[in-house]
């Protein structure tokens, strides 16, 4: 959709194949079947609650140009979550305010060893080292982070297996499983880092709401209003079209096979733009592709692992937290959002279900493969029944007073992304799992145009300066190939802007000397002074 759009704005004729029915991807929302009454529409589920950071910014100013209603664009349904609350079982819940601190390069170091200590519970030595790493961090030229911290998993170069269990499901865990479905023994420290990077950015300018939420059903408020936007402008937009096969001959694609129904075509373009997640790429990329860009070879080692969602339709309001509640000691590394606050022009109780639904609870499981604390199973071997009662076990057991936050009386409904699927009992198979950057992953994701001059990925997987499987990630992926095809037939039509995602700025001076310093052979600066402990990777 983000390629579509930017290529229709400056003229140019796009034809678009999406599988399904509804346009949007694993960004969609979902209708529960069968829920609707008098009039009334059926339930708003959804694949998994997703949010908007501070510093994503490419996807935002694309927002800015789909209308919604007059007078307002997409981007003004975007409203601020204030609160992020981490919860633990039989200790008091951390709940971090998300406003703007008074950062600089003297005393961010003494701020966060605060946070670390009085709010988190860690050593003075354990807040030491992990604010000594990330000094290196974010003070290490792009260049450098590439050489030494992509290669090194996120477990290692906090130290985790040095430091207490309460030192790893804050910043092992907390960071990695419970966000962005990575396994901390795994991920990227350069991907883990840049995300922390842009974070603190945010909170030392305080800019354009440090977490955002949408005010309604994405479909209603984001998808939707862009399908109508495309589509208005000229863009032959197909759903229900799967492409099954591209049809590669003499270094260049010479159409897609399409299926719709029982009837197979195949569709021929002079630019083709492959816009779709890594699993179903993996696939489509068949040994005459690479042979004819070898780099796509790489696709082949990118994993994925499941991060999908379920929602707890309510019958009285249960406004856990103003934001995200990730529950820190949930074997399936759950976190969620409550819903309702957040919808004003939507009320569940009128527009949507049999009239009695006030709220609900969006939750997304992160870790499909750690034993529960009712069936003892993981979620992978369990039934769709299971798995709803489980997760909502798990995050009872984080609450100091279950019965008056979330009794078990109000709970009406509940929806499991239908991505999972039941092949057989004892075992889920999951249709849209999440592209994880495991370390070293960058050198294996390929550039926005490829070897075949006709063929361009638009998805998360491609290098992007984010760095992580985002929509922010897919949208500056999509304005990269627009920008590749522009130039490719020189079409003067201005070029898609690409935004530098933002850092603290205090530390700009620091990441420039460590870019003469890096191209000189030297450590950094910070290394050489005995700043931190220097956990190097051995790769």
């Amino acid at each position: 959709m983000s390629a579509a759009h930017e290529l229709r704005e400056r003229g140019l004729p796009v034809t678009v194949l999406e599988k399904r029915s509804i346009p949007g991807g694993k960004a969609r929302s979902l209708d529960v079947p069968g829920t609707g009454m008098a009039g009334r529409r059926d339930l708003p589920g959804e694949h998994g609650f997703r949010f908007f950071p501070g510093f994503y910014q490419h996807l935002p100013d694309t927002m800015k140009r789909i209308p919604y209603r007059p007078g307002r664009s997409v981007f003004d349904n975007l409203v601020a979550a204030p609160l992020t609350t981490m919860a633990r079982v039989g200790e008091p819940d951390l709940t971090l305010p998300l406003v703007k601190l008074d950062l600089t390069l003297e005393n961010s170091t003494q701020l966060f060893n605060g946070l670390f200590t009085q709010l988190f519970g860690l050593s003075s030595q354990e807040a030491d080292f992990f604010t000594g790493q990330m000094a290196r961090f974010l003070a290490s030229c792009d260049e450098r982070r590439l050489a030494e911290f992509e290669p090194l998993d996120w477990w290692r170069f906090i130290g985790a297996d040095r430091f207490s269990d309460n030192y790893r499901r804050l910043l092992a865990v907390g960071v990695t499983r419970n966000t962005v479905a990575a396994r901390a023994e795994e991920a990227s420290a350069r991907t883990i880092g840049l995300v922390i990077a842009r974070f603190v950015h945010q909170l030392a300018t305080g800019g354009d709401k440090i977490d955002r939420l949408l005010n309604g059903p994405t479909n209603d408020v984001w998808i939707n209003p862009w399908l109508e936007y495309l589509r208005s402008v000229g863009v032959d937009y197909h759903l229900d079209a799967t492409v099954t096969e591209l049809v590669v001959d003499q270094g260049q694609i010479r159409g897609v096979k399409v299926e719709r129904g029982r009837r197979v075509e195949v569709v021929t373009a002079d630019e083709y733009v492959l816009a779709l997640p890594i699993e179903v790429a993996q696939r489509l990329v068949t040994p005459a592709i690479v042979a004819a860009a070898p780099e796509l070879g790489g696709l082949a080692n990118l994993k994925t692992a499941w991060m999908n969602g379920i929602q707890y339709f309510l019958t009285e309001p249960a406004p856990l937290v103003a934001g995200h509640l990730n529950y820190l000691d949930s074997p399936w590394a759950l976190t969620s959002v409550s819903q309702q606050q957040f919808w004003p022009e939507f009320s569940l109780a009128s527009d949507f279900g049999d009239g009695t639904i006030q709220d609900v609870l969006s939750v997304d499981i992160s870790n499909w493969e750690a034993p529960g604390i009712v069936f003892g199973k993981p979620a992978q071997e369990c039934s769709a029944d299971e798995i709803a009662e489980e997760v909502w076990a798990q995050i009872r057991a984080h609450l100091d007073d279950p019965d008056g936050m979330l009794p078990d009386r109000i709970r009406r409904h509940w929806f499991l992304d239908p991505a999972i699927t039941f092949p057989e009992p004892g075992r889920a198979a999951n249709d849209e799992p999440l592209l994880i950057n495991t370390a070293n992953s960058w050198f294996s994701r390929p550039e926005a145009s490829t070897a075949i001059p006709n063929l361009f990925l638009a998805s998360d997987y491609v290098r992007t300066s984010i760095d992580l499987a985002t929509m922010e990630g897919a949208n500056e992926a999509a304005r990269r190939v627009v920008n590749a095809i522009l130039g490719k037939h020189r079409i003067g039509e201005p070029p898609c802007e690409l935004f530098e995602l933002a850092e603290p700025s205090f530390l700009a001076d620091l990441r420039q000397l460590d870019a003469e310093r890096f191209a000189n052979g030297q450590p950094n600066l910070l290394d050489e002074l005995g700043f931190s402990s220097g956990v190097r990777s051995t790769s």
